[in-house]
Protein backbone atom coordinates (compact mmCIF):
# COMPACT_ATOMS: atom_id res chain seq x y z
CA UNK A 1 0.00 0.00 0.00
CA UNK A 2 1.66 3.76 -0.80
CA UNK A 3 -0.34 6.93 -0.69
CA UNK A 4 -0.17 8.80 -3.77
CA UNK A 5 -0.18 13.00 -4.19
CA UNK A 6 -0.87 15.19 -7.30
CA UNK A 7 -0.05 18.68 -6.78
CA UNK A 8 -0.90 21.14 -9.58
CA UNK A 9 -0.86 18.77 -11.98
CA UNK A 10 -1.42 20.12 -15.73
CA UNK A 11 -1.45 18.01 -19.44
CA UNK A 12 -1.39 20.23 -22.02
CA UNK A 13 -1.84 18.43 -25.65
CA UNK A 14 -0.23 20.32 -28.60
CA UNK A 15 -2.23 22.04 -31.14
CA UNK A 16 -1.49 23.04 -34.64
CA UNK A 17 0.58 25.62 -32.86
CA UNK A 18 1.21 26.67 -29.21
CA UNK A 19 -1.40 29.36 -28.97
CA UNK A 20 -3.76 26.13 -29.81
CA UNK A 21 -3.09 23.44 -27.42
CA UNK A 22 -5.59 22.07 -25.39
CA UNK A 23 -5.32 22.11 -21.95
CA UNK A 24 -6.97 18.75 -20.52
CA UNK A 25 -5.64 18.78 -16.98
CA UNK A 26 -5.70 22.09 -15.31
CA UNK A 27 -3.85 22.55 -11.84
CA UNK A 28 -5.39 19.43 -10.55
CA UNK A 29 -4.18 18.48 -6.81
CA UNK A 30 -5.70 15.72 -4.26
CA UNK A 31 -4.20 12.81 -1.94
CA UNK A 32 -4.98 9.59 -1.80
CA UNK A 33 -4.66 8.15 1.64
CA UNK A 34 -2.99 4.33 1.39
CA UNK A 35 -5.32 1.98 1.16
CA UNK A 36 -8.07 4.28 -0.02
CA UNK A 37 -10.45 3.92 -2.61
CA UNK A 38 -10.79 7.01 -4.60
CA UNK A 39 -13.02 7.08 -7.40
CA UNK A 40 -12.43 9.84 -10.63
CA UNK A 41 -15.80 10.67 -11.98
CA UNK A 42 -17.00 13.47 -14.36
CA UNK A 43 -18.24 13.87 -18.00
CA UNK A 44 -16.90 12.90 -21.12
CA UNK A 45 -13.68 15.05 -21.85
CA UNK A 46 -13.56 16.09 -18.09
CA UNK A 47 -9.99 14.99 -18.17
CA UNK A 48 -10.29 12.12 -15.41
CA UNK A 49 -8.23 9.33 -17.61
CA UNK A 50 -5.85 11.99 -18.62
CA UNK A 51 -5.12 12.59 -14.89
CA UNK A 52 -4.95 8.62 -14.81
CA UNK A 53 -2.74 8.18 -17.69
CA UNK A 54 -0.37 10.57 -15.83
CA UNK A 55 -0.10 8.81 -12.50
CA UNK A 56 0.22 6.10 -14.55
CA UNK A 57 3.16 7.32 -16.80
CA UNK A 58 1.56 6.57 -19.91
CA UNK A 59 1.28 10.63 -20.30
CA UNK A 60 3.95 13.12 -20.08
CA UNK A 61 3.49 15.95 -17.65
CA UNK A 62 3.61 19.09 -18.23
CA UNK A 63 4.08 20.28 -15.10
CA UNK A 64 3.14 19.30 -11.68
CA UNK A 65 4.47 16.76 -9.12
CA UNK A 66 3.04 13.47 -8.70
CA UNK A 67 4.49 11.37 -5.78
CA UNK A 68 3.54 7.91 -4.98
CA UNK A 69 4.47 6.02 -1.45
CA UNK A 70 6.37 9.16 -0.81
CA UNK A 71 8.77 9.35 -3.83
CA UNK A 72 8.52 11.65 -6.51
CA UNK A 73 7.57 9.59 -10.18
CA UNK A 74 7.35 12.25 -12.60
CA UNK A 75 10.16 11.34 -14.54
CA UNK A 76 10.27 7.38 -13.46
CA UNK A 77 9.23 4.77 -16.31
CA UNK A 78 5.74 3.05 -15.31
CA UNK A 79 7.18 -0.17 -15.05
CA UNK A 80 9.18 0.85 -12.22
CA UNK A 81 6.30 2.67 -10.49
CA UNK A 82 4.51 -0.40 -8.66
CA UNK A 83 1.41 -0.18 -9.93
CA UNK A 84 -0.97 -2.24 -12.08
CA UNK A 85 -3.59 -0.56 -14.31
CA UNK A 86 -7.07 -2.13 -15.66
CA UNK A 87 -8.32 -1.10 -18.81
CA UNK A 88 -11.53 -0.82 -20.15
CA UNK A 89 -10.74 -2.96 -22.92
CA UNK A 90 -9.06 -6.05 -21.41
CA UNK A 91 -5.97 -5.79 -23.23
CA UNK A 92 -5.60 -9.81 -23.05
CA UNK A 93 -3.34 -11.85 -25.26
CA UNK A 94 -5.20 -13.90 -27.43
CA UNK A 95 -3.03 -16.99 -28.07
CA UNK A 96 -2.16 -17.27 -24.36
CA UNK A 97 -4.36 -18.63 -21.74
CA UNK A 98 -5.48 -17.71 -18.76
CA UNK A 99 -2.88 -18.62 -16.39
CA UNK A 100 -0.43 -17.25 -19.14
CA UNK A 101 -2.10 -14.20 -19.71
CA UNK A 102 -1.81 -13.47 -15.70
CA UNK A 103 1.69 -14.67 -15.07
CA UNK A 104 3.18 -12.98 -18.43
CA UNK A 105 4.09 -9.90 -16.47
CA UNK A 106 5.74 -11.90 -13.28
CA UNK A 107 7.69 -13.75 -16.16
CA UNK A 108 9.38 -10.70 -17.60
CA UNK A 109 10.28 -9.73 -14.29
CA UNK A 110 12.21 -13.22 -14.00
CA UNK A 111 10.15 -14.76 -10.76
CA UNK A 112 10.62 -18.45 -10.01
CA UNK A 113 8.12 -20.75 -11.74
CA UNK A 114 7.02 -21.74 -8.21
CA UNK A 115 5.78 -18.30 -6.69
CA UNK A 116 4.66 -17.47 -10.20
CA UNK A 117 2.31 -20.25 -10.21
CA UNK A 118 0.97 -19.81 -6.57
CA UNK A 119 0.43 -15.69 -7.23
CA UNK A 120 -1.80 -16.88 -10.15
CA UNK A 121 -3.71 -19.67 -8.23
CA UNK A 122 -3.89 -17.39 -5.42
CA UNK A 123 -5.32 -14.65 -7.49
CA UNK A 124 -7.90 -17.19 -9.26
CA UNK A 125 -9.10 -18.72 -6.73
CA UNK A 126 -10.20 -14.74 -5.23
CA UNK A 127 -11.69 -14.21 -8.77
CA UNK A 128 -14.27 -17.34 -8.98
CA UNK A 129 -11.70 -18.52 -12.08
CA UNK A 130 -11.83 -21.63 -10.32
CA UNK A 131 -14.74 -22.80 -9.62
CA UNK A 132 -16.72 -24.08 -10.04
CA UNK A 133 -14.88 -24.66 -13.40
CA UNK A 134 -11.52 -24.12 -13.83
CA UNK A 135 -10.72 -21.51 -16.67
CA UNK A 136 -7.01 -21.28 -15.85
CA UNK A 137 -6.19 -23.45 -18.89
CA UNK A 138 -8.66 -22.00 -21.57
CA UNK A 139 -8.10 -18.77 -23.96
CA UNK A 140 -9.60 -15.41 -23.92
CA UNK A 141 -12.32 -16.43 -26.57
CA UNK A 142 -13.19 -18.91 -24.85
CA UNK A 143 -14.72 -16.65 -21.46
CA UNK A 144 -17.64 -14.25 -21.08
CA UNK A 145 -17.03 -10.19 -21.32
CA UNK A 146 -16.92 -10.70 -17.01
CA UNK A 147 -14.81 -13.54 -17.17
CA UNK A 148 -12.20 -11.63 -19.30
CA UNK A 149 -12.38 -8.45 -16.83
CA UNK A 150 -11.56 -10.86 -14.29
CA UNK A 151 -8.69 -12.22 -16.06
CA UNK A 152 -7.62 -8.63 -16.56
CA UNK A 153 -8.08 -8.08 -12.54
CA UNK A 154 -6.20 -11.19 -11.65
CA UNK A 155 -3.01 -9.91 -14.22
CA UNK A 156 -2.88 -6.60 -12.05
CA UNK A 157 -3.33 -8.61 -7.99
CA UNK A 158 -0.68 -10.89 -9.16
CA UNK A 159 2.16 -8.03 -9.25
CA UNK A 160 1.14 -6.81 -5.45
CA UNK A 161 1.50 -3.01 -6.92
CA UNK A 162 0.90 -0.51 -4.58
CA UNK A 163 -1.38 1.07 -6.55
CA UNK A 164 -4.31 -0.22 -8.77
CA UNK A 165 -4.85 1.94 -11.25
CA UNK A 166 -8.95 1.30 -13.01
CA UNK A 167 -9.94 3.09 -16.17
CA UNK A 168 -13.50 2.40 -16.67
CA UNK A 169 -13.55 -1.25 -16.18
CA UNK A 170 -17.08 -1.91 -16.86
CA UNK A 171 -17.72 0.05 -19.02
CA UNK A 172 -18.02 -3.35 -21.98
CA UNK A 173 -20.26 -4.85 -19.38
CA UNK A 174 -23.89 -5.48 -19.66
CA UNK A 175 -25.66 -3.56 -16.54
CA UNK A 176 -26.08 -7.03 -14.56
CA UNK A 177 -22.76 -7.97 -15.18
CA UNK A 178 -21.43 -4.27 -13.87
CA UNK A 179 -23.20 -4.84 -10.94
CA UNK A 180 -21.54 -8.07 -9.99
CA UNK A 181 -18.25 -6.73 -11.08
CA UNK A 182 -18.78 -3.54 -9.01
CA UNK A 183 -19.42 -5.57 -5.71
CA UNK A 184 -16.23 -8.05 -6.49
CA UNK A 185 -14.08 -4.98 -7.03
CA UNK A 186 -15.10 -3.75 -3.66
CA UNK A 187 -14.97 -7.08 -1.76
CA UNK A 188 -11.23 -7.23 -3.76
CA UNK A 189 -10.21 -3.60 -1.92
CA UNK A 190 -11.40 -5.16 0.85
CA UNK A 191 -9.14 -8.43 1.22
CA UNK A 192 -6.22 -6.94 -0.33
CA UNK A 193 -6.55 -3.35 1.80
CA UNK A 194 -3.98 -1.85 -1.73
CA UNK A 195 -4.46 1.55 -2.89
CA UNK A 196 -7.20 2.00 -6.06
CA UNK A 197 -7.89 5.06 -7.97
CA UNK A 198 -11.02 4.17 -10.16
CA UNK A 199 -12.17 6.49 -13.18
CA UNK A 200 -15.73 6.75 -14.36
CA UNK A 201 -18.57 8.43 -15.70
CA UNK A 202 -20.82 6.55 -14.32
CA UNK A 203 -22.12 8.25 -11.13
CA UNK A 204 -24.01 4.98 -9.63
CA UNK A 205 -19.92 3.05 -9.55
CA UNK A 206 -18.80 6.51 -8.04
CA UNK A 207 -21.36 6.35 -5.37
CA UNK A 208 -21.18 2.88 -4.37
CA UNK A 209 -17.81 1.90 -4.60
CA UNK A 210 -15.36 4.82 -3.12
CA UNK A 211 -14.16 6.04 0.11
CA UNK A 212 -13.70 9.60 -1.19
CA UNK A 213 -14.81 11.02 -4.88
CA UNK A 214 -13.16 13.73 -6.80
CA UNK A 215 -15.44 15.50 -8.96
CA UNK A 216 -13.96 16.75 -12.29
CA UNK A 217 -14.90 19.31 -15.24
CA UNK A 218 -13.46 20.71 -17.62
CA UNK A 219 -9.81 19.75 -16.51
CA UNK A 220 -10.68 20.74 -12.90
CA UNK A 221 -11.50 19.37 -9.50
CA UNK A 222 -15.20 20.98 -8.47
CA UNK A 223 -15.23 18.68 -4.91
CA UNK A 224 -13.39 16.01 -3.15
CA UNK A 225 -15.74 14.34 -0.46
CA UNK A 226 -16.83 11.14 1.04
CA UNK A 227 -19.82 10.08 -1.64
CA UNK A 228 -22.73 11.01 1.35
CA UNK A 229 -21.06 14.84 1.52
CA UNK A 230 -21.10 15.30 -1.97
CA UNK A 231 -24.72 14.46 -2.69
CA UNK A 232 -25.84 16.26 0.70
CA UNK A 233 -23.59 19.38 0.61
CA UNK A 234 -22.44 20.03 -3.27
CA UNK A 235 -19.98 22.51 -3.57
CA UNK A 236 -21.32 24.14 -6.64
CA UNK A 237 -24.34 23.76 -9.03
CA UNK A 238 -22.13 21.72 -11.84
CA UNK A 239 -21.58 19.07 -8.18
CA UNK A 240 -25.21 18.79 -7.74
CA UNK A 241 -26.41 18.47 -11.02
CA UNK A 242 -24.15 15.63 -11.88
CA UNK A 243 -24.59 13.94 -9.09
CA UNK A 244 -27.83 12.32 -8.25
CA UNK A 245 -30.38 10.34 -10.37
CA UNK A 246 -32.22 12.23 -11.70
CA UNK A 247 -30.38 15.38 -11.12
CA UNK A 248 -31.57 18.03 -8.50
CA UNK A 249 -34.19 20.54 -9.24
CA UNK A 250 -32.88 24.32 -9.90
CA UNK A 251 -35.38 27.08 -9.03
CA UNK A 252 -33.81 30.92 -10.19
CA UNK A 253 -35.49 33.23 -8.03
CA UNK A 254 -34.67 36.05 -5.59
CA UNK A 255 -34.15 36.00 -1.09
CA UNK A 256 -35.89 38.49 0.80
CA UNK A 257 -35.71 39.60 4.19
CA UNK A 258 -39.50 40.41 5.77
CA UNK A 259 -39.50 40.80 9.93
CA UNK A 260 -36.61 38.66 10.50
CA UNK A 261 -37.48 35.69 8.46
CA UNK A 262 -35.99 34.69 4.68
CA UNK A 263 -38.45 34.32 1.79
CA UNK A 264 -37.57 33.39 -1.66
CA UNK A 265 -39.61 33.98 -4.82
CA UNK A 266 -39.61 32.40 -7.87
CA UNK A 267 -38.28 34.31 -10.77
CA UNK A 268 -40.64 33.91 -14.24
CA UNK A 269 -41.40 35.60 -17.43
CA UNK A 270 -45.21 36.64 -16.13
CA UNK A 271 -46.92 36.85 -12.95
CA UNK A 272 -45.66 36.35 -9.94
CA UNK A 273 -43.88 32.56 -8.86
CA UNK A 274 -43.64 30.29 -6.46
CA UNK A 275 -42.99 32.03 -2.72
CA UNK A 276 -41.87 29.84 -0.05
CA UNK A 277 -40.38 30.79 3.69
CA UNK A 278 -37.08 29.62 4.39
CA UNK A 279 -36.72 27.98 7.54
CA UNK A 280 -34.35 29.55 10.34
CA UNK A 281 -31.40 27.30 9.75
CA UNK A 282 -30.73 28.82 6.63
CA UNK A 283 -30.96 32.54 8.17
CA UNK A 284 -27.16 32.49 9.22
CA UNK A 285 -25.98 30.48 5.63
CA UNK A 286 -27.73 32.77 2.96
CA UNK A 287 -27.22 37.24 1.99
CA UNK A 288 -29.48 38.88 3.98
CA UNK A 289 -29.38 42.16 1.00
CA UNK A 290 -32.42 43.66 0.09
CA UNK A 291 -33.26 41.79 -2.89
CA UNK A 292 -30.07 38.92 -3.39
CA UNK A 293 -30.90 36.95 -6.55
CA UNK A 294 -29.89 33.02 -6.07
CA UNK A 295 -30.61 29.41 -7.06
CA UNK A 296 -32.41 27.48 -5.26
CA UNK A 297 -31.86 23.10 -5.59
CA UNK A 298 -34.18 20.78 -4.52
CA UNK A 299 -33.78 17.03 -5.10
CA UNK A 300 -36.90 15.44 -6.42
CA UNK A 301 -37.16 12.90 -3.39
CA UNK A 302 -37.15 16.53 -1.05
CA UNK A 303 -40.91 17.55 -3.17
CA UNK A 304 -43.14 15.17 -1.08
CA UNK A 305 -47.12 15.33 -1.76
CA UNK A 306 -49.53 17.23 0.53
CA UNK A 307 -51.46 15.59 3.34
CA UNK A 308 -53.34 18.34 4.55
CA UNK A 309 -50.69 18.86 7.15
CA UNK A 310 -47.15 21.09 6.88
CA UNK A 311 -44.38 19.99 9.01
CA UNK A 312 -41.68 22.55 10.67
CA UNK A 313 -39.20 23.97 7.75
CA UNK A 314 -41.43 22.98 4.95
CA UNK A 315 -43.38 24.91 2.36
CA UNK A 316 -46.50 23.94 -0.10
CA UNK A 317 -45.56 24.35 -3.42
CA UNK A 318 -48.37 23.87 -6.41
CA UNK A 319 -47.36 22.90 -9.96
CA UNK A 320 -48.75 21.58 -13.06
CA UNK A 321 -48.83 17.82 -13.36
CA UNK A 322 -47.20 16.90 -16.86
CA UNK A 323 -46.25 13.82 -16.76
CA UNK A 324 -46.34 10.60 -14.53
CA UNK A 325 -43.84 8.22 -15.34
CA UNK A 326 -43.82 4.92 -13.22
CA UNK A 327 -40.05 3.40 -12.27
CA UNK A 328 -41.44 0.87 -9.99
CA UNK A 329 -40.90 0.75 -6.99
CA UNK A 330 -41.27 4.75 -7.62
CA UNK A 331 -42.93 7.38 -9.56
CA UNK A 332 -41.70 10.43 -11.01
CA UNK A 333 -44.20 13.28 -11.51
CA UNK A 334 -43.00 15.98 -13.98
CA UNK A 335 -44.24 19.07 -12.82
CA UNK A 336 -44.68 22.77 -14.29
CA UNK A 337 -44.21 25.72 -11.52
CA UNK A 338 -44.72 29.48 -12.90
CA UNK A 339 -41.45 29.29 -14.12
CA UNK A 340 -39.62 26.03 -14.11
CA UNK A 341 -39.69 22.35 -14.48
CA UNK A 342 -39.54 19.85 -11.68
CA UNK A 343 -39.02 16.48 -10.92
CA UNK A 344 -40.98 14.89 -7.83
CA UNK A 345 -39.69 11.19 -6.95
CA UNK A 346 -42.53 9.56 -4.81
CA UNK A 347 -42.86 5.95 -3.26
CA UNK A 348 -46.67 6.49 -2.96
CA UNK A 349 -48.53 4.60 -6.37
CA UNK A 350 -51.68 4.88 -4.58
CA UNK A 351 -51.98 8.59 -4.74
CA UNK A 352 -54.91 9.03 -7.69
CA UNK A 353 -53.00 12.12 -9.36
CA UNK A 354 -53.97 12.55 -12.88
CA UNK A 355 -51.59 14.43 -15.61
CA UNK A 356 -53.03 18.07 -16.40
CA UNK A 357 -54.05 18.87 -13.15
CA UNK A 358 -52.66 21.57 -10.25
CA UNK A 359 -51.36 19.64 -7.58
CA UNK A 360 -49.76 20.41 -4.26
CA UNK A 361 -46.78 19.36 -2.91
CA UNK A 362 -44.23 20.12 0.24
CA UNK A 363 -41.05 21.63 -0.62
CA UNK A 364 -38.48 20.12 2.27
CA UNK A 365 -36.71 23.05 2.87
CA UNK A 366 -34.45 21.92 5.54
CA UNK A 367 -32.37 20.11 2.63
CA UNK A 368 -32.18 22.17 0.48
CA UNK A 369 -29.19 24.18 -1.63
CA UNK A 370 -28.43 27.84 -2.62
CA UNK A 371 -26.30 28.66 -5.22
CA UNK A 372 -24.83 32.16 -6.80
CA UNK A 373 -26.13 32.65 -9.91
CA UNK A 374 -23.13 33.79 -11.23
CA UNK A 375 -20.10 31.22 -10.51
CA UNK A 376 -22.95 28.52 -9.55
CA UNK A 377 -20.79 28.44 -6.01
CA UNK A 378 -22.40 26.87 -2.96
CA UNK A 379 -24.36 29.61 -0.67
CA UNK A 380 -25.22 26.66 1.69
CA UNK A 381 -22.43 23.98 1.67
Amino acid sequence: MAAVLVENLCKTFPGENKSTGKLAVDHVSFQVESGEFLVLVGPSGCGKSTTLRLIAGLEEITSGVITIGGKVVNNVMPKDRDIAMVFQNYALYPHMSVFENMAFGLTLRGLPSSEIRSRVEEAAAILGLTSPDNLLHRKPKALSGGQRQRVALGRAMVRKPKVFLFDEPLSNLDAKMRVEMRDEIVQLHRRVGATMIYVTHDQVEAMTMADRIVVMNQGRVQQMSPPRDLYEKPANRFVAGFIGSPPMNFIRGSLTSVSGRMEFRETCAAGHGALLVLPESANGKLPHSHQAEVILGLRPEHLHPFRGQTPAGHCILEATLTRIEPIVPETLLHLKTAGHSLLARISDLEIPFREGERIRLLADLNRASFFRPDTGASLSA
